[in-house]
């Protein structure tokens, strides 16, 4: 597609379906959004479906109408529109007697799900025009499913393959959207099992010059280790916030912790802030397992210098590292129910299988948050669908180029 066409003026057809899903969502709750879908889709000459994202990332579930017949879920890896999913692209693919185009649904790089739009006219497939009009219709739509799902429970409850533990719930409602950026960086994680995660949690802000990361990862697995890990993530975020710097969001993590549960618990982590200018990464690892760098399709080292007890034990040493990234650069954050997880042979996942499934990832050019779905995937596989402890992985990537996998249009 030329790329000049999306600074093209917004054409009428696609102003006419923009102002229909604005106005059927103003003041309307999230179990309105198919009726707000169906009306904007009109506008262009087709109709659709909207599916979800469920949190598990295995399926697409579609989000109807109260009381209107539901069509069935799609596995996320087995179909066509899985394959939109994956690849955040828009893919066309065959439906009965209708043609189809399935467009990924967006919340700026965050994927939430795909749009089924069944147009009317065959051509449609192969117009740019059309196409854009589409994009432009998702683009809101993606805002409108993250604004929506804040104020009911309509759009979350849809997403939910299982229910969830309380320790999850609190988790959850803590965590930043799963995959952010800007124009310098991409950041995106994800948490497993999905509806049972205790301890596990992470976070990050972003500025025009500055990202800024955090993984957490409480003792045990339960609704204490959820407070735990919910404490260290308010006191970092409270201090970063307040303007302070790495050492300090640590110690700011360790007295809150300690203060809450006097010696009871225990969290690590690893903090950095990465200068998105220069590219200087400086980091501190708190009891964790240290960040791996991949660079240019290989994992070229381990980052060990920047250490600290982990929070809740009393600090007798610590250093805030440094480290000079290259563009393109990759940092990998995880939690040790990443390589800790066994097997039912008792052989852990372990740190060289984790190195090895990134580079080919890397190899293959898929996109950091799909690097994320199928590591998560992977874990679980190797523990037989039942993880034993959180697994988590954060991807940091200091680029100007990877947002350009993540547009649906390339």
């Amino acid at each position: 597609m030329d790329p000049d066409r999306r600074q093209a003026p917004v054409g009428s057809r696609a102003a006419a379906a923009l102002a229909t899903l604005l106005e059927r969502t103003h003041l309307a709750p999230p179990d309105a959004l198919p009726d707000a879908v169906g009306a904007a889709l009109d506008r262009l000459g087709a109709t659709g479906t909207l599916y979800l994202a469920d949190y598990a990332g295995t399926t697409l579930v579609p989000m109807t109408r109260p009381g209107a017949d539901r069509p069935p879920n799609l596995a996320l890896d087995t179909t066509v529109a899985g394959l939109a999913f994956r690849t955040t692209s828009a893919t066309p693919g065959p439906s009965g007697d209708a043609p189809v185009l399935w467009m990924p649904v967006i919340d700026g790089v965050e994927r939430l799900g795909v749009l089924k739009i069944e147009l009317r006219r065959a051509a449609d497939l192969r117009d740019d025009a059309f196409r854009h009009d589409c994009w432009l219709v998702v683009h809101l739509l993606g805002h409108l499913v993250s604004v929506m799902d804040a104020f009911g429970d309509g759009i979350d409850t849809a997403r939910r393959d299982a229910p969830r533990t309380v320790a999850a719930e609190l988790i959850w409602q803590l965590l930043p959207p799963l995959t952010a950026g800007t124009d310098k960086v991409v950041v995106t994680g994800r948490l497993e099992p999905s509806g049972a995660v205790g301890g596990d949690a992470f976070d990050y802000a972003l500025s025009d010059d500055t990202a800024q990361f955090t993984i957490l990862d409480a003792t045990g697995h339960d609704v204490r280790s959820g407070l735990a890990a919910s404490t260290a993530l308010a006191a970092c975020r409270n201090a970063r916030r307040q303007g302070h710097g790495l050492f300090a969001q640590t110690e700011a993590i360790h007295r809150a912790v300690t203060d809450e549960f006097a010696g009871g618990m225990f969290v690590t982590g690893v903090l950095g802030h990465l200068d998105l200018r220069s590219g200087r990464l400086r980091y501190l690892a708190a009891g964790h397992p240290p960040p791996l760098l991949l660079r240019r399709g290989r994992v070229v080292k381990r980052l060990t210098s920047g250490k600290r007890p982990l929070l809740g034990l009393e600090m007798q040493h610590a250093t805030v590292a440094e480290e000079p990234l290259a563009p393109d650069d990759v940092v990998v954050l995880y939690t040790d129910g990443v390589i800790e997880a066994r097997d039912h042979e008792h052989q852990m996942f372990g740190t060289d299988r984790l190195v090895d499934f990134l580079e080919r990832e890397a190899a293959d050019g898929t996109p950091l948050p799909e690097v994320v779905r199928r590591v998560c995937r992977r874990i679980l596989d190797h523990q037989g669908g039942e993880l034993q402890d959180d697994a988590t992985v954060l991807l940091v990537q200091w680029t100007s180029r990877g947002q350009a996998l993540l547009d649906p249009l390339r």
